[in-house]
């Protein structure tokens, strides 16, 4: 009988005691192998408590950050889900498993074909791979109920904040893209957006417009 990794074991025990307290999202970050999101040299690596490198400069995030801003979404089966920053695809195929759908934006190339070559392999059949500006969301996307960003912005655009449904929740990292970001989490209320600060993180900087090449 072949035994759970230790690292796998670990992993699920550090989630709940950095309070990841959600049955749905534990059981979805169990089911989600990670493994398949990372490069072929960190396989090892794939379910230690930290940030990974991949392709373009970029990264997956540490698996609590996953954790956490997918508990503070707050994600019903119905939810239309907006991602920017795809990376390797790991964040979308956590999303999917929680939300009717998820449009997801990368603004490099390959990672945006290697993330939906990936995903539909898996079989992640409710998820949406497109290549393009996460600054610059195409209008015939419609609005979200949700919608979440996987890398650092100085400000949240006013543009962005407007695709919200009513009652819709975006978190987002915001801050210097050199150095620590707040987490913070904005409410589309009936008398316009509350804002909600969480936790400082370190992300990859959002940045506008394609890559040029990549």
């Amino acid at each position: 009988m072949s035994q759970e990794p230790p690292e796998k074991m670990m992993f699920q025990l550090n989630l709940r005691r950095r309070g990841i307290s959600d049955q749905a999202i534990l059981r979805t970050m169990e089911e989600v192998p990670r493994e398949v999101f990372v490069t072929a040299a960190d396989r090892g690596h794939a379910y230690r408590d930290s940030a990974l490198g991949i392709a373009c400069g970029q990264t997956i995030s540490q698996p609590f950050v996953v954790a956490y801003m997918t508990e503070q979404l707050q994600l019903r089966k119905h939810h239309k889900v907006l991602e920017i920053g795809t990376g390797s695809g790991y964040q979308a195929a956590v999303l999917s498993r929680l939300c009717g759908h998820v449009f997801t934006i990368e603004r490099y190339r390959t990672l945006a074909d290697s993330a939906r070559s990936r995903l539909e392999k898996l079989g992640y059949h409710n998820i949406e791979v497109m290549f393009g500006d996460g600054f610059d969301i195409p209008p015939g996307a419609g609005d979200f109920d949700r919608i979440i960003v996987t890398a650092a912005m100085e400000q949240i655009p006013d543009g962005l904040l407007q695709r919200l449904e009513p009652g819709g929740v975006l978190i987002a990292p915001v801050g210097p893209h050199q150095g620590t970001q707040t987490l913070i989490r904005v409410t589309r209320t009936d008398s316009g957006f509350e804002r909600k600060e969480l936790v400082d993180v370190r992300f990859v900087p959002a940045l506008p417009g394609i890559a040029r090449e990549l």
